[in-house]
């Protein structure tokens, strides 16, 4: 079981998508745990400020580091370590490698920036990991905060109704995943690949790993350089990029 803590200025942008889908049957079935906090909540002065003026001037505001350290005072337990992370543009671009290496932690808070940034200090002192999920700037952190949520909580077993479908989607092996088809078998003259419906396994499987890199080839051929290829694979490489298979 993990537990995911949020610490945001508008925790309410959170709750909707967590009662839906699998996140709510997880919640229900108590493999994870969401608390969703304000960091108004932490504020101590009588207009509970969590944002400031920045220091040397410019536009927008700064979240400030004293609520924030007083919240994350109040969320560490004792029995367990928790990873703080830092949701940030600046942060190392979140993948399914990282969603593995998170899966393994018993304690998430994830900080949800707001305004011009946060006060450094919070990075500096406060903050195990900074996690972006792409090179674009949102409004906030909350958004962020869910992906990382999601895409962590479905490795969980349990969580999902078949756990074999996480080690053959995309990115589990370094592979875009290979195209996928159900029922009917033909419509509107539009086919499933024969080999699909030969019930022949082998050459099931052989398909899948051929179309897997020819996929990944065409849409995303940086993978390549940083997957896991077997001398087979190699070969069936070369077939594609030549048009041979």
């Amino acid at each position: 079981m993990i537990r995911f803590d949020v610490l945001s200025v508008f925790p309410e942008m959170l709750h909707s998508p967590l009662d839906y889908s699998l996140l709510k049957k997880a919640r229900e079935k108590g493999l994870i745990e969401v608390g969703l906090y304000d960091i108004r909540d932490w504020a101590e002065d009588k207009h509970n400020m969590t944002d400031d003026a920045p220091y040397g001037g410019g536009c927008g505001m700064v979240m400030k580091v004293e609520p924030v350290e007083r919240a994350l005072k109040s969320l560490k337990r004792a029995d367990i370590q928790p990873l703080v992370i830092l949701m940030t543009p600046q942060g190392e671009t979140f993948n399914q490698k990282i969603a593995i290496e998170l899966v393994q932690q018993k304690h998430l808070i994830l900080i949800c920036g707001r305004y011009e940034g946060v006060d450094e200090r919070i990075r500096e002192h406060l903050t195990d990991r900074e996690i972006s999920i792409g090179d674009y700037i949102l409004t906030g952190g909350e958004l962020s905060a869910l992906v990382v949520i999601d895409a962590v909580a479905r490795l969980i077993p349990g969580v999902l109704g078949n756990a074999a479908s996480v080690q053959t989607e995309s990115f589990s092996q370094g592979l875009l995943e290979c195209p996928q088809y159900t029922r009917p078998a033909e419509y509107k003259g539009w086919c499933v690949p024969e080999v699909l419906v030969s019930g022949n396994h082998a050459r099931i499987e052989r398909w899948q790993r051929i179309e897997a890199l020819r996929r990944t080839w065409q849409r995303r051929p940086d993978l390549l350089e940083k997957s896991e290829l077997t001398k087979q694979d190699m070969a069936d490489l070369e077939k594609i990029k030549l048009g041979l298979i």
